[in-house]
C-alpha cells in the first residue's frame, strides 16, 4: 500500500542525534521509522513524536546484521511505496590507546559504525535509484575529517564513512538521489557516556568534554536537515569546519601542536599510563 507522505528510516533513533532527527522529521509531516536495538528508548522516541501530533513506528534493528537491515528497509518500502530518507546514524564511541586495543575491540566498533552504515546504504540506495529520488545521510563525525589520537578506531570508522559517502554523493546524483555525510562536533548525547573506555577513566573524559561548549542534539539535527535540503556533501557546523581547513592547509604546525595537546590531555585519563608515571 503506497502513501503520499514522505517516509524516513532513522537507525540509532532511540536517543541523541537520532532521536532529535526523528522528532524534527515528524514535525515536517514525515512518517518516521525509528530503528534501534534499544527497544525502550526507541518506543519513547515514538511516544514523544505521537504526543506532538506526528506519526512514527518503532522497529528493533541490529545494524550489524545485513539481512535484518535489508528486511526492514524493503518492508518499509513495500508498505509505503517509497523511501524518502535513510539516516544511517547508529554508532558507538570507543576511547583508548592503540596498544591497549584488541582485535575484538576493532571488530565491535567496525561492525556497528562502518558495516552498519554500509548495510543501510546498500539496502536503501537501489530502491531510491529505482524510484528516482531520496536522501541518504550517513553519520560520521568531525573525527572523520582529521586526526583523533586516543580514539583511533572511532576515527577510522568515521573517515571510512566520509570516504564512502562523498564518493557515492557523485555516483548517485545522476539518479536523483542525494547523499550526505553528517559530521557533528561536540554534541551533548549519550554516546560519550556510553562509549567504551579501554584502560581509560571515562569520568575524567566526560568531565573534560563537559568543559567544552557542547551543541544540543536538536541544534545539530536542524543543521543536518538544512544540509540535506541543500544537498551538501559534508554537513558540519561551519565555524569548526573552517578552523580545521585553516589548520590543515595554512597552519600545519599549529594544527600538529593542537592535536598533540589533545593527545596529552586524553592520555591523562589512561589508567595504565597513569600507573606507570
Amino acid at each position: 500500500m503506497g502513501t503520499s507522505c514522505q517516509v524516513a528510516i532513522v537507525t540509532g533513533g532511540a536517543s541523541g542525534i537520532g532521536r532529535a532527527i526523528c522528532s524534527q522529521l515528524a514535525g515536517k509531516h514525515v512518517f518516521v521509522v525509528v530503528a534501534d536495538i534499544d527497544e525502550s528508548g526507541g518506543k519513547q522516541t515514538v511516544s514523544n513524536i505521537e504526543e506532538n501530533g506526528g506519526r512514527a513506528q518503532f522497529v528493533r534493528l541490529d545494524v550489524t546484521h545485513a539481512a535484518q537491515v535489508d528486511a526492514v528497509v524493503n518492508s518499509v518500502y513495500k508498505e509505503h511505496g517509497r523511501l524518502d530518507y535513510m539516516f544511517n546514524n547508529a554508532g558507538i564511541a570507543m576511547y583508548g590507546e592503540l596498544y591497549d586495543m584488541s582485535i575484538e575491540h576493532w571488530e565491535r566498533i567496525v561492525n556497528i559504525n562502518l558495516w552498519g552504515v554500509i548495510h543501510g546504504t546498500q539496502a536503501a540506495y537501489p530502491l531510491m535509484k529505482k524510484q528516482g529520488f531520496g536522501s541518504i545521510a550517513n553519520t560520521a563525525s568531525v573525527a572523520g575529517l582529521g586526526p583523533s589520537p586516543t580514539a583511533a578506531a572511532y576515527a577510522t570508522t568515521k573517515h571510512a564513512i566520509v570516504g564512502l559517502t562523498t564518493s557515492l554523493h557523485y555516483e548517485a546524483e545522476a539518479f536523483g538521489v542525494k547523499v550526505s555525510a553528517l559530521c557533528p562536533t561536540f554534541v551533548n548525547t549519550p554516546i560519550f557516556s556510553n562509549g567504551e573506555g579501554i584502560n581509560m577513566d571515562k569520568e575524567m573524559i566526560s568531565a573534560q568534554l563537559q568543559q567544552k561548549k557542547m551543541m544540543s542534539p536538536e541544534q545539530f539535527a536542524r543543521i543536518a536537515l538544512k544540509g540535506l535540503e541543500r544537498n551538501q556533501t559534508i554537513v558540519c557546523p561551519m565555524p569548526l569546519r573552517r578552523t580545521m581547513d585553516i589548520f590543515f592547509i595554512l597552519f600545519p604546525a599549529v594544527h600538529r601542536k593542537l592535536i598533540r595537546y589533545f593527545c596529552n590531555v586524553a592520555r591523562k585519563a589512561n589508567v595504565s599510563h597513569a600507573k606507570q608515571t
